[in-house]
């Protein structure tokens, strides 16, 4: 008898080999492109937005919160590019820029750019960041250029003008940086003494998913800080889940069209308020529970709403180490300005932003009919929950925020 040939032997093995892997249990496919795995939250985007939320949050009356870690953390290091001595170290421990300050505005770099190309397809976003001065030296033309080119930054020197009119400019100029959108009044008095400068920014969000929700004609009661009612949006299909007993939680991942961003919320299990979930907040419990995530057979029911909010973030930042900047003496800028310390300061950090939760899809055809799921799990937001929104491609944290109420009309009868 012959020997078989290696040609018929390799046939047989590959032909066994494709009868193991089709008799394999697969994974439950989940709605829209694959999501990468999170292993860790390195970006620097994940560490200023954790601190500055729970720090805008602790002892604050419970109203929405928004704001975009990464366009703030591009503007701090703009600014911080024209500062010297201990104020530069200062920005430079905010941003966790421990050796070179290079490798992190390339990290802010690829993150911006990657948001901006999935502008149009995963979300549509509008955004603007300015530094505004007012009676401040002259800064140097070199640090104003950098500002523009490398960072997106705009220079607008304000009127000669009352305090009144330069917050009336400044509003006007975030209405124009979120596309039209009014914005909300910042409640904080504005400085303008000599020498001070304002850093701000504005954004406008609206995630489009994988596939469109069923948003339902019978108003539901949202039951935040103010009981109002709310239009719900229902779906049901396979998600990233995972339920925290030992801290009475739900996460769920939502995927953006084209898989290019992903919305993470954060829904206690019962009705409360988010000060218990703003203390968990933490870098290492959140990795935690983004690790832990699990393809689900899932109900899920979101509230159709816009949540907005308008602060100054001057003060949170100099808790976390941002303090010679704001003083008028201590502050050393004679890398942005010629005449030198003490002359130019930081008198605040403007912060407007919007999110927006709609039922649409990113495809015309987007709308299909639940996906048939065996006994899935509910995840039932009628009540305050907090919002994440990641950059998938370079796991930046574009919005972190808490819906604490919805802009509906309130439940008279059942306060």
């Amino acid at each position: 008898m012959l020997p078989m040939s290696p040609v018929p032997l390799l046939s047989l093995l590959l032909l066994a080999l494709q009868i193991v892997w089709s008799s394999t249990p697969q994974e439950p496919k989940v709605q829209g492109s694959p999501q990468p795995e999170i292993s860790s939250l390195h970006h620097p985007t994940w560490s200023l937005g954790l601190q500055l939320y729970r720090s805008i949050r602790i002892g604050a009356s419970k109203t929405n919160t928004i704001i975009s870690p990464l366009l703030l953390a591009n503007s701090l290091l703009a600014l911080g590019g024209g500062a010297n001595g201990s104020t530069v170290a200062q920005f430079h421990d905010l941003l966790r820029i421990t050796q070179n300050e290079k490798a992190v505005g390339e990290a802010l770099t690829r993150a911006l750019k990657s948001v901006r190309e999935a502008n149009g397809t995963s979300y549509t976003l509008h955004s603007s960041s300015a530094l505004f001065s007012k009676h401040a030296p002259e800064l140097e033309k070199s640090f104003l250029e950098k500002l523009q080119t490398h960072f997106g930054l705009q220079h607008v020197a304000l009127e000669d003008a009352q305090k009144e009119t330069d917050m009336e400019m400044l509003q006007s100029w975030a209405k124009s940086g979120m596309d039209g959108e009014e914005t909300a009044a910042l409640e904080q008095a504005l400085e303008t003494k000599p020498g001070a400068v304002i850093l701000a920014n504005a954004l406008r969000f609206k995630g489009f998913w994988d596939r469109g929700f069923h948003e339902s004609q019978e108003l539901r009661n949202f039951l935040g800080t103010k009981y109002t009612k709310v239009p719900m949006m229902h779906r049901t299909g396979v998600y990233r889940h995972y339920e925290d007993m030992e801290n009475m939680l739900q996460v769920l991942e939502l995927g953006l069209w084209e898989g290019k961003a992903s919305m993470v919320l954060l829904l206690p299990f019962h009705v409360e308020g988010l000060a218990r979930l703003d203390r968990l907040l933490t870098l290492d419990q959140v990795e935690k529970w983004l690790g832990k995530l699990n393809s689900t057979s899932m109900a899920l029911s979101l509230p159709r709403a816009k949540m907005s909010s308008a602060i100054n973030l001057k003060k949170q930042l100099a808790t976390l180490g941002l303090v010679d900047a704001c003083n008028e003496t201590s502050a050393d800028f004679s890398t942005a300005s010629s005449m030198g310390r003490g002359k130019l300061h930081l008198g605040a950090v403007l912060h407007w932003t919007s999110l927006e939760l709609a039922p649409e899809s990113g495809s015309i055809d987007g709308m299909h009919e639940d996906e048939d799921v065996e006994k899935p799990k509910t995840f039932y937001a009628d009540h305050s929950f907090i919002i994440l929104v990641r950059d998938n491609s370079t796991g930046a944290l574009l919005m972190i925020g808490a819906l604490d109420h919805t802009d509906s009309s309130a439940i008279h009868d059942e306060l």
